[in-house]
């Protein structure tokens, strides 16, 4: 239970890594094989054009791919690759967080509170005190040893790390104060930031372009270093090389942070939304484009909001209300939208998918599902399966187990045969002789699964199947299948099969193979042990196509 003198700021930070959603919506993802996407536990796409992506699977390994712009995929070495490489240094690693840079450079935190960082280092942001690349992962211990890192953020060039205690370091690119030092010489290494966050327990991390924000366990806000389009929310425009604590936020409990390239955003334990700083692109969402220097609430009109969503590559603005409704603004594509739109999304991290520039994820991704199946899956799952099917179909002496209810829902034939007046729906086991048991077997899982995996030859049996079940939708999908299959040996056969079934799509794409391969196709068995009538007819057909011109 929450008091009225306490903020829950755990609830906001859950929402930082726990997601579910469609990596394939992210073409790089398309490179991988249905096994390997189905073996993603988290994910995460970078780079300056989403060109680099990071996977865990739910065995604990690590594998990257993509374009490896300055080392950042940690492979040892600066080539490419569209095929998936494992990163064998972090398997068995849980990954509690994960941020990445402009260079771009990659951050990882493990569950043991392990620090980990490669990829682009001009400027000591891999906090290992050198500037040299870093090609392979390495573990970042000055100033953090006995210390359990619990949250990464990463701005253009610099790079801020979380603590269990939650104390604040920093280090990298400082040149506006984003480090928080107090000077703007760069910081080799880890620095505890400390001046007015000396004693305060920090419970979540955010860094623009060139700034860097602080949520601490009270709800209150601190910003540091560029603040040139008042990104830090502090009613100016000047940098600070040292945390300032947003005013304009004050009374207000803070649950989640969230930082685009120039503009931030703030949610509430009350579910208020409140943007500031750059607006070029209306990424406030405040139905104009002027920057604001102070918190103003956005989204006044609507429905308690739930979760925010920006990175420090983009002008992109989302945010999740209670009941589910995805919002985005500013850069959307190319367009500038200024006022929050209603999308038909469900996760905001399909925003950063099919809008954002680049399409990067605005977080690291968990596609952890507590072993959900969804109506589809189940009834997949539940096909041929003995435990729990009330009927037999027995074909070639093999039986296929199924479910009555199902059968009746999906097929009109079925829904007919399960009536009191058909011996068939007393019964237990239900002999089939007029198909064969791969083709009547496909024909069930079809109406478990909405697919068809059959070769040319038996997705003709099947055909006959649908065209006496009156199933047009399957009939359609065994067409597909033959002209798929379709040769010089099988032509034939197959326009005498579409000819029999009526299958007058099929017929015209058989026909036309045959005549476009004719020679080959009449010294075919198929064409010679056509019957009579049927050979005449093509012959006919055929000539009137000018098959047999001179």
């Amino acid at each position: 239970m929450i008091s009225e003198e306490s903020c829950d700021t755990d609830a906001g930070n859950s929402a930082l890594s726990v997601a579910m959603v469609d990596v394939s919506k992210w073409p790089l993802f398309t490179l991988l094989s249905a096994q390997e996407l189905a073996s993603i536990r988290q994910a995460c796409i970078f780079g300056a054009s989403a060109n680099e992506a990071i996977y865990i699977t739910h065995d604990d390994e690590v594998y990257v791919l993509g374009l490896n712009c300055s080392n950042c995929l940690g492979t040892g070495d600066s080539q490419s690759t569209i095929v998936a490489k494992k990163l064998d240094c972090l398997t068995g690693k849980k990954l509690v967080s994960l941020s990445y840079g402009s260079g771009p450079h990659v951050l990882l935190a493990t569950e043991e509170g392990e620090l980990y960082a490669w990829g682009h280092n001009g400027y000591s942001q891999l906090g290992n005190g050198t500037t040299n690349q870093g090609v392979s992962p390495i573990l970042v211990t000055t100033n953090l040893q006995n210390k359990k890192v619990t949250e990464v953020a990463c701005g253009s060039h610099h790079s801020l790390a979380l603590t269990h205690e939650g104390e604040v370091f920093a280090w990298g690119y400082n040149n506006c104060g984003q480090v928080g030092s107090g000077s703007t010489a760069n910081q080799p290494t880890p620095r505890k930031v400390s001046n007015c966050l000396q004693n305060k327990v920090m419970v979540s991390i955010a860094c623009g372009q060139t700034s860097s924000m602080a949520v601490a366990d009270n709800g209150e806000v601190y910003g540091w270093g560029y603040n040139g389009n008042g990104q830090l929310g502090l009613g100016n425009n000047g940098n600070q090389l040292t945390p300032s604590r947003l005013i304009g936020l004050q009374g207000l409990c803070v649950l989640q942070i969230a930082s685009g390239y120039a503009h931030s955003l703030a949610l509430t334990d009350e579910g208020l939304l409140y943007a500031w700083g750059a607006n070029t692109y209306g990424q406030l969402g405040t139905g104009n484009k002027s920057n604001q220097l102070s918190p103003v609430q956005v989204m006044t009109e609507k429905e308690r909001i739930v979760e925010i969503a920006a990175c420090h590559s983009t002008h992109t603005s989302a945010a999740k209300t209670q009941s589910g409704q995805v919002y985005m603004w500013g850069q959307c594509r190319g367009q500038s939208i200024v006022l929050p739109h209603l999308t038909h999304f469900s996760s905001t991290d399909d925003v950063f998918a099919c809008f954002a520039t680049p399409s990067v994820m605005w977080r690291l991704l968990s596609m952890e599902h507590d072993d959900f199946l969804t109506v589809a899956q189940s009834l997949k799952k539940e096909f041929d399966n003995p435990e729990t099917s009330d009927l037999k179909f027995s074909v070639d002496g093999k039986y296929i187990h199924v479910h009555k209810a199902v059968l009746k829902i999906r097929c009109e034939h079925f829904r007919s045969m399960f009536q009191s007046h058909w011996n068939e729906d007393m019964k237990e086991v239900i002999e089939i002789d007029q198909f064969s048991y791969p083709v009547y077997r496909s024909f069930l899982e079809f109406l478990y699964t909405d697919s068809v995996d059959l070769p040319p030859e038996d997705a003709i049996g099947l055909l006959d199947l649908a065209t006496s079940y009156c199933e047009n939708r399957l009939k359609k999908l065994c067409q597909h299948i033959i002209k798929r299959g379709i040769t010089v040996e099988n032509a034939f056969s197959l326009l005498s099969a579409a000819i029999r079934y009526d299958a007058e799509d099929l017929e015209e794409f058989c026909f036309k193979f045959c005549v476009n391969h004719l020679t080959e196709v009449t010294q075919t068995a198929a064409f010679w042990q056509i019957d009579g009538n049927m050979l005449k007819e093509f012959i006919c057909r055929a000539s009137h196509c000018g098959a047999f011109k001179n």
